[in-house]
């Protein structure tokens, strides 16, 4: 059986075309996909991320271990910074990316759903010299993002925080609608907003509220369908898409996650050695010339060389453009390379961009 969020019931009430992702039942849309991205972009987009595993960390060797989990720098966090980071194994490749939060008395890190087990059992595997509690939070809480360039003017009456004057990526307790929860400016769709955390039981009251307060501005509850659109335009890496195993942060791109001065990590002299030597590979953006969508995994040519493999693709409602991320080969990644695409065996013509493809015009910091 699969897991429900504490929003499944209006879910499914509300026409949410229900999927099974990573073992829980979650809505891919309710409306379109393309409706409730271009609400994203020009008003806000309410989601339901509770799916999203939440594992807090105490006691007196928490930093410690996991400045070792993480590739990042946690002991470096100021009170309320979050820093995004790779788990690594110890040939580099990649676990899970995750966000680690840094409170008055404990951390909190948010992994992906698809990977939470490997990463509970990861952390069981490694804790063993270290003073640590680790508790699983993400079936007694429940977790929702507000993005768009009006949530946070949405979303201000109901907290005790100024979320103007929070920074990106600083996240503190506050009380939301009356009870104790977490808020921080943080986003996983290229534009403005905040990840709310509160208890289970206020859970729905909470959606409601801000699906009715909402209403008159243009929000639209949001599946996963236009996170995805969202997070591809704004070249957010996926985990099973552009992430893996067999994939390095490095060869990802993703090299301001890793602090490889700073601290060990498991996996740090994996990927000391590939600085070294780079492996023959990069993370790309490509713009296809027709509207054909190149799906994951399809293959990418230069000339008659074959050169790829397209992670993630999408038709950009924003940009009107087929877009995709892919790994090519390094001699074959500078910006304005041209490229053709096998779709369905036929050659798209295309060509490697910057990425992201989308940025919002302004970004507090």
């Amino acid at each position: 059986m699969p897991l429900h969020t504490a929003c499944h019931a209006w879910h499914v009430a509300h026409h949410g075309r229900m999927v099974d992702f990573a073992g829980w039942d979650m809505p891919v849309q309710y409306s379109s996909i393309v409706a409730e991205h271009q609400a994203v972009r020009t008003a806000a987009g309410l989601f339901d991320i509770a799916h999203m595993g939440r594992l807090k960390f105490s006691g007196p060797d928490a930093t410690k271990f996991l400045d070792q989990l993480v590739t990042n720098d946690v002991a470096g966090l100021e009170l309320g910074q979050i820093r995004y980071g790779l788990v690594t194994n110890e040939q580099g490749g990649i676990l899970d990316d995750v966000l680690v939060y840094r409170f008055a008395d404990f951390h909190l890190l948010v992994v992906n759903a698809s990977n939470r087990l490997k990463i509970l059992a990861w952390i069981e595997q490694h804790r063993a010299k270290f003073q640590v509690t680790v508790e699983d939070l993400t079936a007694s809480q429940f977790m929702f993002a507000l993005q768009g360039p009006r949530a946070l003017e949405l979303m201000q009456p109901l907290v005790d925080v100024d979320l103007a004057g929070m920074k990106y990526y600083v996240g503190a307790p506050a009380i939301v609608q009356g009870v104790p929860g977490l808020v921080s400016r943080t986003g996983y769709t290229g534009e403005d907003g905040c990840e709310v955390i509160v208890p289970v039981a206020v859970a729905l009251r909470l959606w409601e509220t801000l699906i009715e307060r909402g209403a008159a501005a243009g929000l639209l509850a949001a599946g996963l369908g236009c996170r995805d659109t969202l997070r591809l335009e704004a070249a957010m890496p996926l985990y099973g898409h552009e992430l893996n195993e067999t994939i390095d942060p490095l060869t990802a791109g993703l090299a301001f996650g890793v602090k490889l001065n700073a601290k060990d990590f498991i996996g740090r002299a994996a990927l000391v050695a590939i600085k070294a030597n780079p492996k023959p590979l990069r993370r790309v953006g490509l713009e296809l010339a027709g509207k054909r969508i190149a799906r994951e995994g399809a293959v990418v040519f230069s000339g008659d060389r074959e050169i790829g493999n397209v992670t993630s693709g999408t038709f950009s409602p924003t940009l009107q453009k087929s877009i995709a991320m892919a790994y090519v080969a390094a001699d074959q990644s500078t910006v304005g390379t041209e490229v053709t695409v096998d779709i369905r065996g036929s050659r798209e013509a295309a060509k490697v961009v910057k990425l992201p493809f989308y940025k919002r015009s302004q970004v507090q910091v």
